[in-house]
């Protein structure tokens, strides 16, 4: 079981005779399966998935006759699945998914024929699946996902009728689904067939495979009408079927998914879906989070009964023909974190009910027919990542309210409307966007120099306004910015040289203004097809492809005196160059093999990273990584302090150790998690850098953000050198409910807040850190996993991939499964809600001798009434006010009911992070209330 262990297993314990059960799951055991455990002959249960074992599959393991369950999922196994196994005729569960396989499945797996449970996903197999996998007619559970598996498949395995979990998707298998498959297989629970190149029609027989519960067929290349009757399905949780050419009546659709109950996703985009949306869309599950249609036929309008879907947390209707106004109603969905409306007909005005939907952070109107101005009350979605409302017929102003919505980090696009008016200088408020489009409207006034704050900029789009005055120096700090595009306005003065020698633009655009002077001959504009200047009459210069005249006269007699001037000097300077030509000699010969392992190098990992920096730069800010500047030492590294001189920014450098285990798959575990998120709450990393240090070995660093208050850990559990306050007890309740809200929108964020669904794995309080204004960000992907990129991991859809984590902040269910779930991050997140507000850790033996963990001890003291847990944890003053000893009490006691019920044994009695952050929100209401 998980106890975070970690080495090489011995070889003697193949003399343990008498073992029945081997269960070493979830740690970080390395190096080969020693093939003395083929002497366990009693050896009935081998577990060891997610660990880092490496080698071959032990074919000794054959020889211990009574060994019916091999779990070995996700390891670094490698090789061929040995035949031996084929002899094992008791084995029930074969589990190698997640390993680095060769070859195909081997026929003989056939010969099992006792197995109940299949698992060989992630494994790289090639081939067919062979036709003796259908001998085993005692089959419930078969995944082979995310392998290169061709042809068809066995049509003898559509006949097993005990299969309830038939998984077969993200490989390139063909040919179609049997027409009877819903008598054939009618226990079907889960039936997963994504992302292969299957065709014809989806059968009208799984209508009588009444427990379904999730359909995933999306692209592949299924036609014909769908003709399923879903209200005979009445478990059904998630449907998935984009991205095909089915064809169908949308309304029948939706009317006859009204009966599911248990409804939490509908993805269809991408089909020829046709009709209207009814208005029976309002009977569809309470427990609905996502409705995907876009890309459709539809037509008609949005019903005003969507309302009632109030657990949506995305929306997607882009891409259809819908017209008329999108209903008020919208404002009702206050868990709504997407909503997709663009590429429609819609009119009227954007409704001032969006304003009410605090969670929203990516909201897409672009491509209607909207009217009307922004409305102010947008300035509430302070969670608002991305926002387009492009293309349509919008007027008025800019409000300055919502261009200063410093959490809108990837897109800011007003662009093809009426806007009016300046560019208001508040635009500076979003230094973490990445794309700002302003152009084809109306807009007058100069470029604001604040646009200069906005560091992380790689997009930004100006052109076809009426623009004044010159290009604003401060535009130079934006490092980052690669596509600038200010032509067709009223820009005067001269191009400035940083544009040149200081940016590194891919595309630059400045045709059609009042420029006037010579062109720069640097950066972007050595590349003839990387940038316009045409329609300035007053330019010259640059280089020939352009065409422009020569400068002046002025400018080449200038040339011609200072070269004349250089002959003069050349005699002086001769001796002054000889001398330090020989330095050179010398210090290249002293230092030669210094400098030749000197390989300096940042991995641009990142889209929109600004900051490059090398082993070098590293090294001199942290002052070669001294003692003085060291931070704290985490699993696979250590942390120091730095100032890049340059900047004179505090920055925070994980170096990993990479001679220890795992560290390398950390690093790029960390790196994939983070590289497409971005959100206020999320330590914000600056730089990646992959190199070789001057002694010659391998070097990988990550850097961040420089967080003044440390570790949210060492504020709780004394020990903290920088930190005046040796417990928690001494931050406030207001400053303890900010922290935590801060967390629960992060979390929040990462489970529902893009395309791309991250499970953070290691959630604790040594992985929050604090800013100098006590903002907490959650750090630490190094355990990290991205499960989807197409549909959100609902409850029941969680990862086939284990996870480690760190003791007490684990979900129970971890050790029973290789499932990663929204689910356990909530888990994690409640012990760090009861720890928060009670001082205890969950591995404290002095708090919890008598309950066997945190969340029994808290859950008892709420519910016990012999001891008041309120006045056990917060000294209550006798000269406190007794309005506001109400308030603390209602407030600790509600947080701690949230901690409970995050924590719960099984995942689905948990709640979900959008319910977390509503519900922390109304107490912390409630207790600032006056």
């Amino acid at each position: 079981m998980s106890r975070g262990l970690v080495g090489s297993l011995p070889p003697h314990l193949g003399n343990l005779s008498f073992l029945r059960e081997f269960i070493l799951q979830n740690n970080s055991f390395y190096g080969e399966i020693p093939e003395e455990f083929g002497r366990l002959r009693r050896l009935v249960f081998l577990e060891f998935s997610n660990n880092s074992l490496s080698g071959g599959i032990p074919r000794n393991l054959s020889r211990c006759p009574n060994l019916n369950y091999i779990n070995l999922i996700d390891n670094n196994l490698n090789g061929v699945i040995i035949p031996e196994l084929g002899s094992m005729y008791k084995l029930e569960v074969l589990g190698l998914g997640l390993n680095n396989l060769s070859g195909t499945i081997p026929p003989f797996i056939g010969n099992l024929t006792n197995l109940v449970s299949l698992a060989l996903s992630y494994c790289g197999l090639r081939g067919k699946i062979p036709e003796s996998i259908v001998h085993l007619r005692s089959l419930a559970f078969i995944t082979l996902l995310n392998n290169e598996l061709i042809g068809e498949i066995p049509s003898g395995l559509y006949n097993i009728s005990s299969i309830y979990d038939f998984l077969l998707g993200h490989n390139r298998l063909q040919g179609n689904i049997p027409w009877d498959i819903g008598f054939t297989l009618p226990k079907l629970r889960f039936f997963h067939l994504a992302q292969n190149d299957l065709h014809g029609p989806i059968p009208l027989s799984l209508s009588n495979a009444s427990f379904l519960e999730y359909i995933h067929l999306f692209s592949n290349n299924f036609t014909g009408k769908m003709k399923i009757y879903f209200d005979r399905l009445p478990s059904l949780r998630e449907l998935f079927i984009s991205s095909n050419n089915i064809e169908g009546d949308v309304s029948f659709i939706i009317s006859t998914l009204t009966n599911c109950s248990n409804l939490k996703a509908v993805e269809a985009s991408y089909n020829f879906f046709s009709g209207s949306l009814p208005q029976s869309m309002a009977n569809l599950s309470s427990q609905l989070l996502y409705l995907d249609l876009g890309e459709n036929l539809i037509q008609g309008t949005i019903p005003s009964g969507i309302q009632n879907l109030i657990a949506l947390s995305r929306i997607s209707f882009l891409g259809n023909f819908l017209e008329g106004p999108i209903p008020s109603g919208i404002g009702k969905l206050s868990k709504a974190l997407a909503i997709e409306l663009q590429a429609n007909g819609l009119t009227n005005e954007i409704p001032s009910s969006l304003g009410n939907l605090t969670l929203l952070n990516h909201v897409d109107l672009s491509d209607n027919n909207l009217r009307g101005t922004i409305p102010q009350s947008l300035s509430n979605c302070t969670n608002l990542l991305y926002i387009d409302l492009s293309f349509n017929n919008l007027i008025g102003s800019i409000p300055q309210d919502v261009i200063s919505l410093s959490s809108i980090s990837i897109l800011f696009n007003l662009a093809h409307n009426a806007f009016t008016g300046s560019i208001p200088p508040e635009v500076g408020s979003l230094y973490n966007l990445l794309e700002l489009d302003l152009s084809g409207n109306r807009l007058s006034g100069v470029i604001p120099s604040t646009l200069g704050s906005c560091i992380a900029l790689g997009r930004l789009h100006l052109e076809n306004n009426s623009l004044q005055g010159q290009i604003p120096v401060e535009l130079g700090a934006l490092k980052g910015l690669e596509d600038l595009d200010l032509s067709q306005n009223n820009l005067s003065g001269s191009i400035p040289s940083f544009l040149g020698n200081e940016l590194y633009l891919k595309n630059l655009n400045l045709s059609f203004n009042e420029l006037q002077g010579e062109v720069p001959t640097q950066g972007v504009f050595q590349n003839q097809s990387a940038i316009s200047v045409e329609g300035n009459k007053n330019l010259c210069g640059g280089l020939d492809f352009l065409n422009l005249p020569p400068c002046s006269s002025t400018t080449y007699s200038k040339k011609k005196h200072f070269s004349n001037l250089l002959k003069i000097l050349i005699p002086m300077l001769g001796a002054v160059v000889i001398f330090l030509a020989i330095s050179c000699i010398i210090y290249i010969f002293v230092h030669r093999r210094r400098i030749l392992r000197k390989i300096q190098s940042s991995m641009p990992l990142f889209e929109g990273m600004f900051l490059r920096l090398s082993y070098a730069d590293l090294l001199k800010a942290t002052d070669g990584f001294s003692e003085t500047n060291f931070l704290g030492l985490g699993r696979f590294g250590s942390v120091y302090r730095g100032i890049v001189d340059e900047k004179q920014l505090s920055i925070a450098v994980k170096v990993l150790h990479l001679h220890i285990k795992g560290a390398s798959k950390s690093f790029m575990s960390e790196c994939n998690a983070i590289k497409e998120i971005r959100h206020r709450n999320l330590l914000k990393i600056l730089s990646v850098c992959e190199s070789i240090d001057f002694q010659g070995n391998n070097f990988k660093a990550l850097v961040y953000e420089f967080m003044a208050n440390g570790s949210l850990d060492k504020w709780f559990h004394n020990g903290h050198d920088e930190i005046e306050s040796e417990s928690g007890r001494n931050l406030s309740i207001t400053q303890k409910l900010n922290i935590l809200i801060d967390v629960a929108y992060a979390v929040e964020y990462l489970h529902h807040g893009t395309n791309s669904i991250v499970i953070h794995g290691d959630l604790k309080p040594s992985n929050i850190l604090l800013d100098e204004n006590m903002i907490a960000h959650v750090g630490d992907f190094g355990l990290a996993k991205v499960i989807s990129n197409i549909y959100p991991a609902y409850e029941g859809s969680s990862s086939s991939v284990a996870i480690k984590g760190t003791f007490g902040y684990i979900p129970p269910e971890y050790g029973m499964t290789n499932s990663m779930t929204m689910k356990g991050d909530v888990y994690s997140f409640g012990i760090l809600v009861m720890e928060m507000f009670t001082n205890i850790r969950p591995t404290d033996d002095v708090a919890l001798n008598v309950h066997p963990s945190l969340h029994h001890f808290v859950n008892h003291a709420l519910r016990s009434q012999e001891m008041n847990i309120v006045d056990q944890i917060f000294d209550l003053h006798e000269d406190t006010d007794d309005n506001m000893k109400i308030k603390i009490k209602y407030c600790l006691k509600s947080v701690l009911e949230i901690g409970v019920a995050c924590s719960m044994e099984l995942p689905k009695d948990r709640m979900m992070m959008t319910d977390v952050v509503l519900e922390l929100d109304k107490i912390r209401k409630a207790y600032l209330a006056e």
